[in-house]
């Protein structure tokens, strides 16, 4: 490790989110404030941190806020780690081309040595530059649409939290919202030490999210497509999902043959009509455990499983969590009810 700080440009423009901004500058800024109360941490931060601003040096980020950059991005012409925060999506939709001086300059500080990162769905941007074709990346869920249909070369892995990708791993993505955490919590290990890490997540209460982005996905097919056919069949699922056969039922009402039933629906929606209802099933029985104290055999039997212990699989391969501690991480605790 250097003894010289690494330089950061934390990037702002007006789709930012202010709290990751505002997150992540604090938590990189406070080593000389923790060193006081633990004697093993630097007193002089291994990060210098500085906002950049895409455009004018004073602008409103996406709350209405406004945050004033201390050097416009036309002004650096080299960077250790440039950090993209969480950009608002209008209506979920990702237009590009919207910020060309941004993407030219995250391609210039890519080639002369930096490590690109984003938070959430900062890497929309990042996406732009080209870099992350064929490559793996992560990012809010509720985006996924709008990404793979602007960049259906880059590979999007929502189960995971961060992806670190890249010969040099110079490119560093964390998932939803405050994933943010986990990105921090990675630039800290990685260029400060494990400790320094560790202290710094005790401090501020960050956590790394090791279960992954899988629980906190929602299954959300879309009903966008052409099929009128196949969107008639989803909306009858919606209300049908946990009949004994689903699937029989579904296809005998469409006229069509077996055959030609699951390929039209999976070219519609990009399931299989079993795994469509399967996520339907579970995605119920998330529901269930978060909002009753209904016992899981019960809720199993409830979403179309008489056989608990396929539930309990079914849920663990989607969820990446048994239904018991989905429930424990998931539902309200008692005060909240008050």
């Amino acid at each position: 490790m250097s003894n010289q700080p690494l330089h950061i440009s934390l990037l702002t423009l007006p789709d930012a989110m202010l709290s990751t901004l505002s997150g992540i500058y604090d938590v990189l800024n406070s080593f000389s404030m923790l060193s006081t109360y633990d004697d093993q941490l630097p007193k002089v931060s291994p990060f210098q941190v500085e906002i950049a601003g895409a455009g004018h040096l004073s602008s409103d980020t996406a709350s209405g806020q406004p945050v004033r950059a201390e050097r416009a991005i036309v002004d650096i012409d080299h960077t250790d780690i440039v950090i993209v925060p969480s950009v608002m999506v209008a209506q979920g939709q990702w237009q590009t081309g919207r910020y060309p001086e941004v993407v030219d300059w995250l391609k210039a500080m890519y080639a002369q040595g930096a490590t690109l990162c984003s938070a959430c769905s900062g890497v929309l941007l990042l996406a732009e530059t080209g870099l992350l074709d064929g490559k793996e990346a992560t990012m809010h869920w509720a985006y996924a649409t709008t990404f793979r249909q602007n960049f259906p070369n880059i590979q999007l892995k929502l189960e995971k939290v961060l992806v670190i990708a890249g010969e040099r791993e110079q490119f560093v993505m964390s998932g939803a919202s405050s994933s943010w955490h986990d990105l921090v919590l990675y630039l800290v290990a990685h260029h400060a030490g494990p400790h320094q890490a560790q202290a710094i997540a005790k401090f501020f209460a960050l956590q790394w999210h090791i279960d992954g982005q899988a629980p906190y996905l929602m299954f959300r097919p879309t009903l966008d497509h052409d099929d009128a056919l196949m969107r008639e069949a989803q909306l009858w699922l919606d209300q049908h999902f946990a009949i004994a056969t689903p699937v029989a039922e579904m296809t005998a009402r469409s006229g069509l043959s077996e055959r030609s039933f699951k390929r039209r629906f999976d070219q519609a929606t990009g399931y299989s009509p079993i795994a469509y209802v399967q996520h339907l099933r579970v995605e119920a029985a998330k529901q269930q455990l978060e909002q009753t104290s209904d016992a899981i055999e019960q809720i199993s039997y409830n979403v179309g499983y008489e056989d608990a212990a396929s539930f309990r699989r079914l849920f663990k391969r989607l969820t990446e969590m048994t239904p018991g501690a989905y429930r424990r991480k998931f539902s309200l605790p008692e005060f909240a009810h008050k």
